[in-house]
């Protein structure tokens, strides 16, 4: 049985605009393939004694739609907090995918109480595997929230390299029947920037059109994980909760989307005649735990 490596215990959240140039300059050199496989999965980079700044917070907040002033964190604020953590693992030289171009595909949280936006944590990440996808091949990748020892938050992540793959190309899946249109939203120019800034991801395809022609887009898309906590932003999440997204097509900015809910399922949609999904989800709370009886006694 192959042994769990020691985890690497950071003393603070890596620097994100080193990442991406590190990244960037290596990816011209990895090409990934059917089966390629990365040593370093499952090796955990652990940041304790983690505190949140909650001015930083607060400017998230106010660009996703949140209330603000809250004394529990979002459910999507950890992510933010762990992805510094995920680049430092994907821009890394033993990492075999490029890591321009990976796509964002799906996201499933699970959130097992409040979140005290004073409270200490333990952060983790790791990458779990890599995962073949009909498209290529996709980094899963695990964050984990924890406090006095208990799990308290985690999520899955799935990036896509696109790659030639041997799989039989996969039957037109027919677009998901969205729920019902309750509002919609007219995005700025420059929802990327915003969200850039407070959430450290300068990617060049959410910033400007110029730089994001650079990429094949024709103008510059939101973040995906912008366009999912505004939606959570506005269903509303139960403290105890599973979350599962999928990224379907990008939202170009500056832009008009309908937000759709049925109070379970949620989407971000265009607003053509037929309408493009974007984002599709759901939202689940989990079961109250049950309550703590101790050991059975005999008399």
């Amino acid at each position: 049985m192959r042994t769990p490596a020691t985890p690497t215990t950071l003393t603070a959240l890596p620097s994100l605009g080193p990442l991406f140039a590190r990244g960037a300059l290596r990816s011209p050199f990895k090409h990934p393939r059917p089966g390629v496989s990365f040593s370093g999965a499952g090796h955990r980079l652990v940041l304790p004694g983690l505190r949140v700044d909650p001015t930083r917070l607060a400017a998230y907040e106010r660009v996703c739609g949140f209330p603000t002033g809250e004394d529990s964190l979002p459910l999507t604020y950890p992510h933010v907090l762990g992805f510094p953590m995920a680049m430092k693992v994907m821009s890394g030289p033993d990492f075999p995918l490029p890591l321009l171009g990976l796509v964002h595909t799906s996201i499933e949280i699970t959130r097992r109480t409040s979140l005290a936006s004073a409270g200490t944590y333990e952060l983790s990440v790791h990458v779990q595997e890599l995962a073949p996808h009909r498209r290529g091949t996709e980094a899963v990748v695990v964050t984990e929230l924890r406090q006095d020892g208990e799990t308290v938050w985690e999520s899955t992540s799935r990036y896509l390299a696109r790659h030639a793959t041997e799989a039989a190309p996969a039957a037109g899946e027919p677009e998901p029947c969205p729920p019902p249109v309750l509002d919609e939203w007219r995005l700025a120019a420059d929802v990327g920037r915003r969200y850039g800034a407070v959430s450290g991801d300068r990617n060049p395809i959410h910033l400007h059109p110029l730089t994001a022609r650079l990429f094949g887009f024709p103008r510059a898309i939101a973040h995906g994980m912008w366009t999912v906590a505004r939606c959570l932003a506005a269903h509303g999440v139960p403290q105890r909760a599973r979350v599962r997204a999928d990224f379907r097509a990008p939202v170009l900015l500056p832009g008009t989307v309908s937000f759709a809910s049925d109070g379970a399922r949620f989407a971000l949609c265009g607003t053509g005649d037929p309408a493009r999904i974007h984002v599709t989800g759901r939202v689940d709370p989990l079961p109250d735990p049950l309550p703590h009886t101790g050991p059975a006694h005999t008399p």
